[in-house]
């Protein structure tokens, strides 16, 4: 009678463990690896973005060492009250949030796995810093006619994480789809390189009608 139920046990844990093999999703180790790589990248131009407004702070009427010309400049965005939104230089917003996706890259890559609901905060998380950006690159363009080096590189990783992310929820489920509809976003993801260059080339196009940086290069 126990050898019965000790097979029985065995039998139906092997079952289970097939079963959550099979509805386990593979590793997201590329995506994690990016995660890591946005977020130094990040974090390490919003620290000399730091730096440089602490050493204007030190120094006022210097030029920050970013500053290359009128139009390629750190100085003037930092100095600017778009540079303080909150009442404190933005870069200091980067050194706190570009820990995020370091920290759950890492833990991607340690096989960590994640709940909804921490799927979703973390998605809101790099939307809002999507969409701050967004805002920053039409003030820096439409209203300080500048191009901050700088920010420039913080550009560059923000818009490919945002896209990377709102695919990865879409594939693991995080925000409601279909089976299909899943499918289709783990087929996209390897596009979101693609939508990103689409995105800076809107972003060059815009600037080059507007300020023509091309010139400013070619001289």
């Amino acid at each position: 009678m126990h050898g019965r139920r000790l097979r029985r046990g065995i039998s139906g844990g092997a079952i289970i463990a097939r079963m959550t093999t099979r509805t386990r999703s593979p590793r997201p180790t590329l995506f994690a690896i990016w995660l890591i790589f946005a977020g130094v990248v990040g974090w390490f131009a919003a620290f000399e973005l730091t730096t440089e407004r602490f050493r204007l702070l030190e120094n006022p009427g210097a030029s920050a060492s970013c500053d290359i010309s009128l139009l390629v400049q750190c100085g003037k965005n930092l100095e600017s009250a778009q540079g303080s939104v909150f009442g404190f230089p933005n870069p200091i917003l980067g050194l706190t949030g570009w820990m995020a996706p370091i920290v759950v890259g890492a833990a991607l890559l340690a096989g960590a796995r994640f709940a909804r609901w921490f799927w979703l905060l973390f998605g809101l998380g790099v939307t809002a810093a999507f969409a701050f950006v967004l805002w920053l690159i039409t003030q820096s363009v439409f209203v300080l006619a500048t191009l901050c080096p700088w920010c420039m590189v913080t550009w560059s990783v923000t818009i490919p994480t945002f896209f990377a992310v709102a695919v990865h929820l879409v594939r693991e489920g995080a925000i409601p789809a279909s089976a299909a509809v899943r499918r289709k976003a783990d087929a996209l993801m390897a596009w979101t390189p693609l939508m990103a260059i689409v995105a800076f080339a809107v972003v060059g196009v815009i600037a080059q009608v507007r300020l023509d940086w091309i010139s400013e290069f070619t001289r």
